[in-house]
């Protein structure tokens, strides 16, 4: 003889009505998940009289499956508003927790908070005027000439397709959203004399998701050097030395060979992290090399008089390893809460 309990109308209805007591009486979600689990879930009172259909006999099973039924729809309906319900009062109560009085006197002037890209920006700006550099800037809405053709991207470059760059229409006017701040390297070639030393911070722009390490709008420092006898040494030392600057004393740098379009030879610019949180490890930073004779040959310098090296981080990036931000969304969405932690300003 089952246990399982037969099926009948006060069967089905006690069953029910001990339910819906249980939900309704669920104060939150885990004790809504416990309610739901003792009155649906396998061994329930209801999956029980579900279990016992099986048994009934022809002519009932349609009227027993019908009640059943019904009942097990009204539990599931339950379940379903009393989920919305606590949900709307838990937002409520996150939202009068938020709640701010706009109408209300202030209880003292809140100091502001100051972004801290733009603080990291001045810091690294700051260190290479140190060392005699000039600070170049540019039309963040760029030519395809000076974003890509003058850096030596071929015509079938994957970097100039849709899937990474922000064309501008009409595309006849071959306009973009300039991929990253190169151009500039471009233009201050063309408009000073040599020898050249610029850094070359700003916005640069490309397709990419908006997740925890992309930033459809990123900000990037890129260092142009162009002069007589320039070589890879001088690029490893000043990037040694930016190194030490802004991460500490025992910060150092490393090259991996790598293809660039504009430089010959390029690297992948590795960096020592002494003070990483878990450990100190080698981290990629950015890109570096030799400024391409091409490049330099579009800017009308002669190749076998100069020389030069150029490098490229991001600064979001760099943000992330000093400060140990894990999301750089957080970055991006403007919580004065985040700014706070890296400095505040009258």
């Amino acid at each position: 003889m089952s246990d399982e309990p037969e099926i009948s109308p006060e069967a089905v209805h006690a069953a029910v009505e001990a339910a819906l007591a249980a939900i309704a009486g669920a104060a939150d979600a885990t004790a809504l998940k416990a309610a739901r689990a003792a009155h649906t879930a396998e061994g329930s009172p209801l999956a029980q009289l579900n279990a016992r259909l099986r048994d009934v006999a022809p002519d009932r099973k349609a009227e027993s499956g019908k009640l059943v039924g019904q009942a097990r729809g009204r539990v599931s309906q339950a379940l379903v508003a009393r989920e919305q319900a606590l949900d709307a009062a838990e937002t409520a109560a996150r939202l009068e927790a938020e709640r701010v009085d706009i109408t209300a006197m202030p209880t003292r002037a809140r100091v502001g908070a100051r972004h801290p890209i733009s603080l990291l920006q001045e810091q690294i700006a700051d260190l290479f005027v140190g060392m005699g550099w000039e600070i170049a800037e540019g039309p963040e809405l760029e030519h395809e000439w000076y974003n890509f053709d003058a850096l030596n991207f071929d015509a079938d470059h994957p970097a100039r397709q849709m899937q990474d760059t922000f064309f501008v229409e009409p595309t006849s006017r071959h306009l973009v959203m300039r991929t990253h701040t190169s151009p500039v390297q471009v233009r201050s070639m063309l408009e000073r004399e040599v020898p050249i030393y610029v850094l070359c911070p700003g916005r640069a722009y490309r397709t990419d998701e908006f997740d925890a390490t992309h930033l459809p709008v990123f900000t990037q420092f890129e260092g142009l050097v162009v002069d007589k006898g320039i070589t890879m040494a001088h690029l490893k030392g000043t990037l040694d030395h930016a190194a030490r600057v802004l991460f500490g004393s025992e910060a150092k740098t490393r090259f991996r060979a790598n293809y660039f379009p504009f430089t010959e030879p390029s690297a992948e610019l590795d960096l020592w992290h002494p003070t990483f949180k878990g450990g100190a490890r080698w981290i990629e930073w950015g890109g570096c090399g030799m400024v391409n004779p091409n490049v330099l040959r579009a800017a009308g310098i002669d190749p076998e008089e100069y020389s030069g090296f150029a490098f490229g981080m991001g600064v979001e990036r760099t943000l992330m390893f000093r400060s140990d931000v894990q999301d750089m969304r957080d970055m991006a969405e403007g919580d004065v809460r985040f700014s706070e932690q890296f400095g505040m300003v009258v």
